[in-house]
């Protein structure tokens, strides 16, 4: 039962982190794995607790959508083939080689968000007078797919890259995109990692509300912390957990 719990209120943190500032992967994995469960089964049931997460953040979004229509179908092409592939590696890959990887894709993740801020800039100054960069916005936003559907911690500035080099200057057209898209990487990675029998269903399950009622939470918390202080935490945290599972194995 406390087992339950401690998943119940990290799932809790991380919907809020994600609502702030992005990266609730980086608690709700860890404290997967510290419960006991497989490195891929923690990864697998943290997407199918979190898909829901992102459906509440797509319809918030849903009225901006008409204002990037003409990019609307290739982007969720590549991010559904590139889910589609993520999905099905992370479900082939050995427990063993994901726990050897796992470290570098929480490295990744940290590195994704500390310089979130200096990676728009520096995309701001390639878009200017909107210059479009399509077809690498639209190779980037692949990767993005495959990585988010395999591990998926710190994808929102990853998309937020795409869009930006894609032509799409207004944060909020680009939110709402970008929530769709993950929706439909969270979505499908859910759908294949439930048909692999590997999802902890009872974690998965106490789990979601968690994830629902922390993103609801993270509109109040987000006008009492500055989401740079947030940010923080969880880069160091992440720098904490992946050194650790570097060096002392999971």
């Amino acid at each position: 039962m406390g087992g339950y719990l401690l998943a119940f209120f990290a799932s809790l943190m991380a919907g809020a982190i994600n609502s702030v500032a992005g990266g609730g992967t980086l608690i709700t994995f860890p404290t997967l794995v510290f419960l006991g469960l497989d490195p891929v089964v923690s990864n697998m049931t943290n997407t199918v607790a979190l898909w829901i997460g992102s459906l509440t953040g797509a319809w918030g979004f849903r009225n901006r959508l008409s204002e990037v229509k003409e990019k609307l179908l290739p982007f969720l092409l590549v991010s559904t083939l590139g889910a589609l592939a993520g999905a099905l590696l992370l479900i082939w890959t050995p427990s063993e080689t994901f726990k050897k990887i796992v470290p570098f894709l929480i490295f990744l993740a940290v590195f994704l968000l500390a310089f979130s801020e200096f990676i728009k800039r520096l995309l701001a100054k390639l878009t200017v007078e909107g210059r479009s960069f399509l077809t690498f916005a639209l190779f980037l936003q692949l990767l993005t797919g495959i990585y988010g559907s395999y591990f998926g911690a710190g994808i929102g500035i990853m998309m937020l890259a795409s869009l930006s080099l894609s032509g799409i200057s207004n944060i909020h057209s680009a939110n709402a995109l970008k929530n769709m898209m993950g929706f439909v990487i969270n979505l499908l990675g859910a759908v294949l990692f439930a048909l692999s029998g590997k999802v902890s269903w009872g974690f998965a399950l106490v789990m979601m509300p968690g994830f629902a009622l922390g993103g609801y939470a993270g509109a109040w918390l987000s006008q009492r912390f500055k989401p740079k202080k947030v940010r923080l935490f969880v880069v160091f945290w992440g720098l904490i957990i992946g050194l650790y599972m570097l060096f002392k194995g999971l």
